[in-house]
């Protein structure tokens, strides 16, 4: 499969139309793989590629080369969100087959996982499954079978509950959505950050906060809630 460079997209990222429309092209194949997963007799195959391009387009025009991802990963939920947002007013969205028996494998082995107190990575799921990446994100994606890997919370993880907090999409995968968690966090001051990180990181309640700061529980509450409302307001425009 075609692997597009950090150049090209930056090139199309800087508003070059003919070197964005060449890196679809190229990644077509990509596209197709997924549309072919969706079995919807309502509308044309082709219909479908037009709409999971748009997705495509969408995880260009977001990328980032500190990701330490490539863009046919991370294009995938991007696709298979778009489509089934493209879908689901029209009715149930069908699954394939195949689709589901990983989904199935997925959740046994995120389960032996859990028993043996492991975590559970995209690339022990290639591993330990023999299937590539994009066909374990379409499988997780498909039809969300994988709950957030950040439940089983340990120190220095995203916590689930912070995700609950800012509304992220459910078509957003772990992995994307622990970049895009990152990249929020950064843009936050120092002082606003060190509380996020003690309250959902840490799980210190906002009187333990407040103390180690030199406030009182009203400030910190304010501060959180006005924190949170500026990283949800911020996810929204991405998704």
């Amino acid at each position: 499969m075609y692997e597009t460079t950090i150049e090209e997209i930056l090139e199309a990222q800087n508003g070059n139309q003919e070197k964005l429309n060449d890196i679809v092209e190229k990644n077509a194949k990509l596209i197709w793989s997924i549309v072919k997963r969706f079995q919807n007799s309502k509308y044309e195959k082709e219909d479908l590629f037009q709409i999971g391009a748009l997705g495509f387009i969408k995880s260009i025009k977001r990328f980032d080369k500190n990701f330490n991802v490539k863009l046919s990963t991370y294009a995938v939920p991007y696709i298979i969100g778009e489509i089934k947002r493209f879908l689901r007013d029209d009715g149930e969205i069908k699954i394939s087959r195949s689709l589901k028996e990983l989904n199935t494998k997925i959740i046994m082995l995120k389960k032996e996982y859990e028993k043996q107190g492991k975590e559970l990575t995209i690339e022990k799921m290639k591993k330990e499954l023999k299937e590539s990446k994009e066909n374990i994100l379409m499988a997780m994606e498909s039809e969300n079978c994988v709950k957030s890997m950040y439940e089983e919370n340990q120190e220095g993880e995203i916590n689930v509950n912070i995700v609950k907090q800012l509304k992220i999409e459910s078509h957003e995968n772990e992995t994307i959505r622990n970049m895009i968690l990152k990249e929020e966090l950064q843009k936050l001051k120092d002082k606003e950050k060190e509380i996020i990180i003690l309250r959902y990181f840490y799980g210190k309640t906002q009187s333990e906060i407040a103390k180690k700061l030199g406030t009182n529980q009203v400030q910190i509450s304010r501060i959180e809630k006005s924190i949170l409302l500026k990283m949800r307001e911020n996810i929204k425009e991405r998704l």
